[in-house]
């Protein structure tokens, strides 16, 4: 059988999951990011260090390894060389157009709106502070601003005054991705819930987990839990839009689709074409989990089925502070919460950094219902404690 090669565009704790799934089945890694030590590298068979929006490197790194899969883990990207050596039969997973969409919230919500006819919230793009503030005045206030590239909600902030519009419009390019100043400006929705659904592409067609809810802060998750309770006609309506949507951008593998729920509509929000980050409760409340699912569409292995386990919750650990010099305590504190029926889990992403709100790992647990497993999770996640050296 051969040995399939996967290339790595980002090495985070997601690219980590993932690079754990595939060296079960016998597969090589060639882990890439930007510096090293990254949480995926110290996994993987291979290593690369560069800019991901650097194409020439990127090429040199395809070029010298040759993998059987390109497997972009991040949205900041090269993708004009992304499309080239797709061009030339290299295998980007899923697709260049699912990486080239989705690497910019402008153009995936483009395409899912005018393209694609979906429901979302009304919007507008700025490329300065006062457009900024004239597409505030266009969607009403308040309103929600985001940088078209970022990561894990960076730079996301919610305005009610036109002053607070031209903060937000710093605060998004402070901590954009990237060198293109440009947000999104869109309509704040009265929503009941957040989900993501997480939408498996296979060789057999869609398969969807059940949905996840998730609480956010600065823009960025904190507790994520499955099963979310979304009613019926909502949930039908997601699944209906996430196929969609999953279909016209082409290819295999988890998509992360995520919705505004109100009443019975599900509104879109973003997507993702690889795993989520608030799917890492997926780690201990599903089988397979979502990078198994991931690598599983990716090689076009079979998915008979994805079987819940229970109620469950991920809670994040975070860094308070900048650091190169820390080290970890309380995890048994955390662990020993654990309970027959109710099991409590760690991941460390092993990142060499620490950096304000950064996300340093979650604490897994399940329970009876979801508001007891969240409770579990963020109790474990309170035990864990980051000791700074320096």
């Amino acid at each position: 059988m051969h040995i399939a090669s996967l290339m790595l565009l980002g090495s985070g704790e997601l690219g980590r999951e993932f690079t754990i799934a595939a060296k079960r089945v016998g597969c090589r890694i060639i882990a890439c990011d930007r510096y090293a030590n990254a949480p995926a590298m110290q996994m993987a068979d291979a290593f690369e260090v560069f800019p991901m929006l650097d194409g020439a490197a990127l090429r040199t790194a395809v070029e010298k390894h040759r993998p059987d899969y390109i497997v972009p883990e991040i949205e900041a990207i090269n993708t004009e060389t992304l499309a080239e050596l797709e061009r030339e039969g290299w295998h980007v997973v899923p697709s260049t157009k699912a990486v080239q969409l989705t690497m910019n919230r402008d153009g995936i919500r483009d395409f899912a709106a005018r393209e694609l006819g979906l429901m979302t919230s009304r919007y507008r793009f700025a490329e300065s502070r006062d457009e900024a503030i004239a597409a505030a005045s266009d969607v009403g206030l308040p309103c929600v601003v985001k940088p078209v590239m970022s990561s894990s909600g960076k730079g996301q902030s919610t305005a009610a005054t036109e002053d607070e519009v031209g903060a937000a419009w710093d605060y998004g390019v402070a901590n954009m991705r990237g060198d293109r100043p440009r947000v999104i400006v869109e309509e704040f929705v009265a929503f009941d819930s957040e989900i993501t659904l997480l939408t498996v592409s296979t060789n057999d067609g869609i398969l969807f987990c059940p949905p996840i809810g998730h609480r956010q802060e600065f823009g960025d998750y904190r507790e994520s839990w499955q099963p979310a309770v979304v009613p019926g006609e909502a949930l039908a309506s997601a699944q209906h839009q996430a196929k969609r949507v999953v279909e016209a951008l082409g290819g295999h593998g988890v998509f992360g689709v995520e919705f505004f729920i109100r009443g019975n509509e599900a509104i879109f929000s973003e997507l993702s074409p690889r795993p989520h980050d608030t799917g890492m409760v997926t780690l201990i409340s599903q089988y397979p989990n979502e990078f198994e699912l991931h690598l599983r569409a990716v090689l076009g292995l079979p998915i008979p089925a994805i079987d819940l386990a229970g109620p469950s919750a991920s809670a994040v650990i975070l860094a308070d502070r900048e650091s190169e010099q820390f080290s970890y305590g309380g995890m048994a504190d955390a662990l020993a919460l654990g309970a027959p029926n109710k099991p409590i889990d760690l991941r460390i992403f092993a990142k060499p950094k620490t950096l304000q709100r950064r996300r340093m790992g979650v604490a897994l647990a399940r329970a009876e219902n979801v508001e007891e497993a969240v409770d579990r999770a963020k109790a474990a996640a309170a035990k864990v404690a980051i000791a700074y050296d320096d």
